[in-house]
């Protein structure tokens, strides 16, 4: 309900009251209520679910209409991008915010920093979607603050225009709540498990949850080697255990992001239950190596028997009790996941890769639309990627393609500074600007996060201050570092008092204690330097 709205009802309910509630303001409360939009996390899982079912259905018209994301650890980081997003871009469109596993793993876990195994707590992954809605919550209460106190000014001065153009803002605030895409890693145990967790997800705000087809007692960060995935049959058990959380819950359209790791892992834990001839099971099972056998004295103590395209292999089985896959069959096992995600269930797909190619991409994804048309993917631009290595060799590659000259860069060591101003190095520069449009429009990327982005902005940042301030500059490194271009730049968080809820202390007071109300934001308060 709009501004205007909620005053006419809540005017309505105090006369209702026959004098009881004469303390009571409707404008402040309604105010109150505008400012507090979203009641619980199910309101925002349903209203930020319905964003990105709108947003897929554009991207499927045309995919010049795709969609970003940040990846944040903390409510405040959450808060900071929308702000940012909203201040430079006037809106949040497409624009979402991804939570990491890996972040939380190693940033919010109570044993301490640790590696991305689905070792720290479950609980804290719903618990940073409560915080980081929490905050976004705070964001609109915030800014919608600031336009009330503007409408109050206006209403005092008699300047009735401006009352009804700030009312008209107030009714058409753009909320900060944006789609979140949540990291449930391999579901942190069976199906069971996965289905409690997903619900406490959901019941905090996500909307989308992204499931990853490892084992999940054996999981490994994307970009580390070791990794082990689970059967078919296994992995859209965990799908419709998501998806009959997202039901209970009324978040009828909840979106589900399948994620394959097959790419980079050449292991599994189990041999896939098959019944006949073909059937998912024995195409698994199709991709395992071995060792063709003839007879029983081919086998000894401890080996595991299959039939294999009609014929009986003795599968490889590690040290470890694990199976491998034949060397080589990454992608093909990344096309059949994906086809049988799409077809059980899933939404949207992840296929994480080694490296961000274009042309590697569009190769899976062409083939896995010969089955699924409509098929298209979240992908992981990820700091694991030495970017500038990566792209400098695509295009030294390309050229030696084309027989263009590249006798004057060496291909290991395009890292080196000495290739930053070079023809080669700002067309690897440019391919990388392009990369999110080119990857959208060729390879079926509906969505472009960055998982750690912050992780490695707060090193950056914290290095660049240290340096300076336990240095020479002294507090010149915070002055001129931070401060002065949080003023140049326009940064709320120079008012950090009111960017902390201040002022909405403060009005709060006003509402309840009238004329006695004790206010922080007077005349002694310093943050006034600020404007």
């Amino acid at each position: 309900m709009t501004f205007r709205e909620e005053l006419k009802t809540l005017t309505q309910l105090r006369e209702a009251q026959r004098g009881k509630w004469d303390n009571i303001d409707p404008e402040s409360a309604a105010r109150m209520r505008v400012q507090n939009r979203f009641r619980t996390g199910l309101d925002i899982a349903r209203y930020t679910a319905a964003i990105m079912r709108e947003d897929m259905a554009a991207y499927d018209a045309d995919t010049a209409n795709y969609t970003q994301s940040l990846g944040c650890w903390h409510g405040f980081i959450g808060q900071q991008k929308l702000i940012s997003i909203k201040k430079h871009f006037g809106n949040t469109k497409r624009r979402y915010l991804y939570l990491s596993g890996w972040m939380v793993a190693a940033l919010r876990s109570e044993f301490g920093p640790l590696p991305d195994q689905s070792m720290h707590e479950k609980t804290s992954v719903a618990s940073l979607i409560e915080e980081l809605y929490t905050f976004l919550r705070q964001a609109d209460t915030w800014e919608l603050n600031h336009l009330f106190r503007a409408r109050e000014e206006a209403k005092e001065a008699g300047d009735s225009a401006k009352v009804d153009d700030l009312t008209n803002q107030i009714d058409n605030h753009e909320t900060h709540i944006v789609p979140i895409i949540a990291d449930i890693d391999a579901g942190f145990g069976n199906a069971e498990a996965t289905y409690l967790l997903a619900k406490k997800m959901i019941e905090a705000g996500a909307c989308c949850i992204q499931l990853e087809n490892q084992v999940s007692d054996e999981k490994q960060c994307g970009h580390q080697d070791g990794k082990v995935t689970v059967p078919h049959e296994d992995f859209i058990a965990k799908i419709n255990a998501v998806r009959y959380a997202f039901l209970e819950l009324g978040v009828d359209d909840g979106v589900i992001v399948a994620r394959t790791d097959s790419l980079g892992a050449g292991l599994t834990q189990k041999i896939a239950v098959t019944n006949e001839p073909g059937d998912l099971g024995d195409q698994y099972n199709s991709f395992l190596d071995g060792e063709e056998i003839s007879s029983a004295s081919d086998i000894d103590n401890g080996d595991v028997v299959i039939k294999q395209n009609g014929k009986l292999v003795k599968v490889k089985r590690l040290a470890s009790g694990l199976y491998q896959f034949k060397p080589g069959t990454g992608e093909d096992r990344v096309v059949l996941d994906c086809i049988t995600s799409l077809q059980n269930g899933a939404d949207l797909l992840w296929i994480e890769t080694e490296k961000p190619h274009v042309g590697q991409i569009a190769g899976m994804v062409n083939r896995i639309r010969e089955a699924v048309p409509s098929a298209k993917l979240v992908y992981n631009n990820s700091p694991s990627f030495n970017w500038t290595l990566n792209f400098r060799q695509q295009v030294f590659d390309a050229w030696e393609a084309e027989g263009k000259d590249v006798s004057a860069y060496e291909r290991a060591d395009l890292m080196n500074a000495r290739y930053d101003d070079t023809e080669l190095g700002q067309l690897a520069d440019e391919w990388t600007r392009n990369f999110q449009r080119d990857a959208a429009r060729e390879a079926g990327i509906f969505h472009h996060l960055i998982t750690l982005p912050t992780y490695h902005t707060a090193a950056l940042s914290t290095d660049n201050l240290a340096k300076g301030y336990f240095g020479d500059e002294g507090m010149l490194a915070y002055v001129a570092g931070v401060q002065r271009r949080e003023i140049r730049e326009g940064i709320a968080t120079v008012r950090h008092q009111d960017m902390a809820g201040s002022n909405i202390g403060d009005d709060h007071k006003e509402f309840f204690h009238g004329d006695a109300a004790l206010k922080a934001g007077g005349k002694d308060n310093t943050m006034n330097q600020f404007g």
